[in-house]
């Protein structure tokens, strides 16, 4: 039986917010927003919202009509949502996803804030992405956001995925080259980057054990390596990039700070950044 919680005081005026998914019972974001909300004090919730694909309509409407003040979406939801929304920022339209639902001025609109967490993440290990040439691992939304991310401070991209024409489709919308996601291809361009960014579930739990097939002796000492999967924080690609002394970045930052960003889009206040973290954060 679940234990009460003290802190959650609900009334007439509580603010909803939610993330719609399927399936959504992993998802992290609950613990990460309500923490947030609690840290300055405001009269919010978030819940999870387990959504069926053709239910998604639905949804939305609901939102219109009892005024939710905010929504993520996470898989299947990110693309199909567009249609239903009066309109998107810059980046939502780039990317062609949308991760967050907020309102202005009465329209109900779609942000993308995974690419600008992404940069927020990097900046704040100390990496300056500008003018570098990075690696991408990987073709689908993830990947593409981060590409719009590095696009945007005039990096030179690579994209490597496991079916080429993912790839290709990807770089040409970026101005980048593509190859595939194979030791030898790899290890071809891997002398030239300045950083690798992982995209692709490989490493994630429970299969753990799996990680892109990086030669790393032909790696650059200087190169840095931001894996976007954060269960486990210290994945296979981190752990190998670490015994040779690279730095590393796990996927906490992006999911902390693309949460960050969503959060201050619906209650127009600076994201209380470290609380978050703390939320997310595994304790002894």
């Amino acid at each position: 039986m679940p234990e009460p919680n003290p802190d959650l005081k609900l009334d007439s005026s509580t603010q909803l917010a939610g993330v719609l998914g399927y399936p959504v019972r992993h998802s992290l974001s609950p613990a990460m927003h309500n923490a947030a909300f609690r840290s300055l004090g405001l009269n919010w919730v978030y819940l999870a919202f387990e959504v069926p694909p053709d239910l998604l309509p639905q949804a939305i409407a609901g939102m219109r009509g009892l005024g939710i003040q905010g929504l993520n979406l996470t898989i299947p939801h990110k693309e199909a949502v567009i249609p239903l929304l009066d309109g998107l920022t810059d980046a939502a339209e780039q990317i062609g996803a949308v991760n967050t639902l907020f309102w202005d001025g009465g329209r109900l609109l779609g942000d993308n804030t995974d690419a600008e967490g992404f940069l927020r993440a990097v900046r704040e290990a100390g990496v300056k992405p500008a003018g570098q040439t990075v690696l991408i691992l990987g073709a689908g939304g993830a990947a593409r956001a981060v590409a719009y991310a590095l696009a945007n401070t005039n990096c030179r991209l690579i994209i490597a995925n496991r079916t080429l024409e993912r790839a290709v489709a990807l770089a040409e919308a970026f101005d980048a080259e593509a190859t595939e996601m194979t030791p030898e291809s790899l290890r071809r361009v891997l002398p030239t980057v300045d950083g690798i960014v992982n995209c692709t579930s490989l490493g994630m739990a429970p299969h753990t054990e799996t990680t892109p097939p990086i030669e790393w002796s032909v790696v650059r000492d200087t190169a840095w390596v931001c894996d976007l999967v954060y269960r486990p924080l210290q994945t296979r690609l981190l752990s190998e990039a670490a015994a040779r002394r690279l730095k590393i970045i796990d996927g906490l930052g992006m999911l902390v700070h693309q949460g960050a960003l969503a959060f201050e889009r619906w209650t127009g206040l600076p994201a209380p950044v470290e609380a978050m973290r703390r939320a997310l954060t595994p304790r002894d």
